[in-house]
């Protein structure tokens, strides 16, 4: 039988952090491929209106895209705080502006330009403005399994960890978690060898068509759940053999060398303790209702499933 998870989650602070929308920013007209081939179009940041947790990670025109609404603070010593606190699965609540009161959910980090997606309904969207304040309520960093061996959560609402839509189980030491997929830790690019694995996330490259074939990964989603093999996580990126780390998929594909779809850590064992289970419905828009599975107007269950 499953044993019930056991964390030190009654130690950890709730913190509330502030941040605002970021606006799109093309500090670069062109993106020159590994090919060669150049291609036009949106980067980073914004309120966008028609990409959603859940919707395909690939095929758009555009760069990184992140999904929803990007945040981040001007200040980069408040930023670092936010880039840090925030978890996902963590509620948000718009503070100021003609969307003040509404809520949404973190659904993702991307490292380097230190943003954090929120997912929030379209009518949210239809008022929020850039220079709107919103106010997350940051849980999770410092999570610690008591009882799982080298098994390390991070960047996680403790509420998602045992969320009963995902279904994660500990027994006899080992883990098993569903997965969308599973990616080598060969096919992982930008963000890789960075010394902390608390924020931010590293690329999936997905320019060897016979690797994206054989792993099913043209049809990543954003917000899916994935395992990343011989990849350890523990402190920072590294390659491994026989550690597993579990993250999500929380920007869109890129065509520049190097870089791909982002992943964002959630969980990682250096000595493969984490057993993945692939399951479709292993995404974020699936286990909290957000994204493609929000229903218009309705509050976004909170990460325990509780209304």
């Amino acid at each position: 039988m499953p044993a019930p998870l056991k964390t030190n989650v009654e130690r950890l602070l709730r913190i509330s952090v502030e941040v605002q929308p970021v606006h799109p920013a093309q500090p670069a007209i062109y993106r020159v491929g590994p090919d060669g081939s150049v291609h036009v179009g949106p980067g980073v940041g914004g309120i966008t209106l028609n990409l959603k947790v859940g919707d395909p990670a690939l095929g758009w025109v555009a760069d990184h895209a992140e999904p929803c609404v990007t945040t981040r603070n001007t200040d980069n010593g408040r930023n670092s705080g936010v880039a840090f606190l925030a978890c996902i699965g963590n509620l948000a609540t718009v503070i100021s502006g003609d969307a003040k009161g509404d809520q949404g959910v973190v659904t993702g980090k991307h490292g380097g330009v230190e943003h954090t997606m929120i997912d929030f309904a379209d009518d949210t969207l239809a008022k929020l403005a850039y220079g709107d304040t919103i106010r997350i309520d940051a849980y999770g960093q410092g999570l610690a399994l008591l009882d799982a061996g080298d098994i390390i959560p991070m960047n996680l609402d403790p509420g998602l960890l045992t969320h009963p839509k995902w279904g994660v189980k500990l027994s006899r030491g080992r883990m098993t978690v569903p997965v969308a997929h599973v990616v080598p830790a060969k096919l992982m690019g930008s963000g890789l060898g960075r010394d902390n694995s608390r924020g931010g996330d590293y690329d999936i490259q997905l320019f060897d068509p016979a690797l994206v074939e054989e792993h099913g990964l043209a049809s990543l989603r954003l917000g899916d759940i994935v395992a990343i093999t011989d990849a350890d996580h523990s402190f920072g990126r590294i390659y491994r053999t026989g550690a597993v780390s579990i993250s999500v998929i929380t920007h869109g594909a890129c065509t520049t060398a190097g870089h791909g779809p982002g992943a964002t850590t959630l969980l990682t064992s250096a000595t493969g303790a984490i057993v993945p289970v692939c399951d479709a419905k292993a995404n974020l828009a699936d286990i909290l209702g957000v994204g493609r599975e929000r229903r218009a107007r309705r509050k976004p269950r909170r990460p325990s499933g509780k209304k």
